[in-house]
C-alpha cells in the first residue's frame, strides 16, 4: 500500500516515535489521524499541513476516548491504517514497581491495543485493503533483566499480532508486527541509556525507527525486526534460550549496578 493510498489512525502520535512518524508519513502523502494524550507538540505541523493531519487528544486506556477516536476516525471515508505506537516504559526491579505502574502500563501496552483494534475492526473491513501495524520491541521475544512488565506487555503484543494475523488470513485486511531495538527516546529513563552504553547496546535515532516502520508498512511485510546482532538473538532465544540466559546472566550485574543503588557487586577472595 503507497502512502498516498493511506489514511491512517495512528495513536502515540506525540511519542518519540510518534513525531517523527507523523512527519514523514504526511511527507510521503498520507493523511494522517493523530491521537495521542496530549498533541500539543503536534499543532503547527497541523496548521501548515491542514486536513491531511487531524488531531485528538485521547487517553486509550479509558473507554469513552476509544470511542471517541472510532467517531473521529468514522468520519469521511474512514481510516484504511490502524497504526499502534502508543507504548510506556519502566526500567526497574520488579518488586520496585508498585501495581498502579505496572497496571498502567499493561493497560497502555497490550489493553489499550487490543480494544482500538477490536472497535476499529468493522470500519477496516469495509475497506478495499486495510492493514493493521502493532510497534513491539525487540523485548517482545526476548526477556531482559530489568524490564519484566514490559517485556510482558510486548510479548502479548506480538502474540497478539500474530494471532490476529491468521485469524484475518482470509479477509483484506494485512497485519504488521514491527520490533524496534533500543531507541533514544524520552520513555527510556537516564538509567536505561546509561545501561545501554555501558553494555555497548547499539541505539537506533527515533527516525530511523519511523522510515522502518513505514517501508515495512509500504512494502507489504508481515513481521520486521529492526537492528543486528538483534534479530540474532531474537532466533536464538526462540531455539536456545538457555544460552541467552547465560549470557545475560553475564549482564547481570552491570544492569543492577544502574538499576539498584543499594546493589553491590559480592566481593570473593
Amino acid at each position: 500500500m503507497q502512502l498516498p493510498e493511506c489514511r491512517i489512525l495512528l495513536t502515540g502520535a506525540s511519542g518519540g516515535i510518534g513525531l517523527p512518524l507523523v512527519e514523514q508519513l504526511c511527507a510521503g502523502g498520507a493523511q494522517v489521524l493523530a491521537v495521542a494524550r496530549d498533541t500539543r507538540a503536534l499543532q503547527p505541523l497541523a496548521e501548515r499541513l491542514g486536513g491531511r493531519l487531524r488531531l485528538l487528544d485521547a487517553d486509550l486506556t479509558r473507554r469513552a476516548d476509544r470511542q471517541a477516536v472510532l467517531a473521529e476516525a468514522s468520519r469521511g471515508q474512514g481510516v484504511n491504517v490502524l497504526l499502534n505506537a502508543a507504548g510506556s516504559n519502566s526500567f526497574a526491579l520488579l518488586e520496585a514497581l508498585d501495581e498502579d505502574a505496572i497496571d498502567n502500563l499493561l493497560a497502555i501496552n497490550i489493553g489499550a491495543a487490543i480494544q482500538l483494534t477490536r472497535l476499529l475492526l468493522p470500519l477496516l473491513r469495509r475497506q478495499p485493503r486495510a492493514v493493521i501495524a502493532h510497534v513491539g520491541s525487540t523485548l517482545g521475544s526476548i526477556g531482559y533483566p530489568g524490564y519484566a512488565p514490559y517485556c510482558a506487555s510486548k510479548f502479548a503484543l506480538r502474540g497478539f499480532t500474530q494471532a490476529l494475523r491468521r485469524e484475518l488470513a482470509d479477509t483484506r485486511i494485512r497485519v504488521l508486527y514491527v520490533a524496534p531495538r533500543a531507541t533514544r527516546t524520552a520513555m527510556n529513563s537516564p538509567a536505561a541509556m546509561a545501561v545501554n552504553q555501558a553494555l555497548k547496546s547499539q541505539v537506533d535515532e527515533p527516525a530511523v525507527v519511523a522510515g522502518a516502520v513505514i517501508r515495512a508498512l509500504v512494502e507489504d511485510r508481515q513481521e520486521l525486526h529492526l537492528g543486528w546482532p538483534e534479530k540474532l538473538f531474537v532466533r536464538l532465544n526462540g531455539l536456545l534460550p538457555g544460552l541467552v540466559d547465560r549470557a545475560l546472566r553475564r549482564q547481570l550485574p552491570v544492569i543492577r549496578r544502574f538499576i539498584d543503588p543499594a546493589f553491590a557487586p559480592e566481593k570473593h577472595p
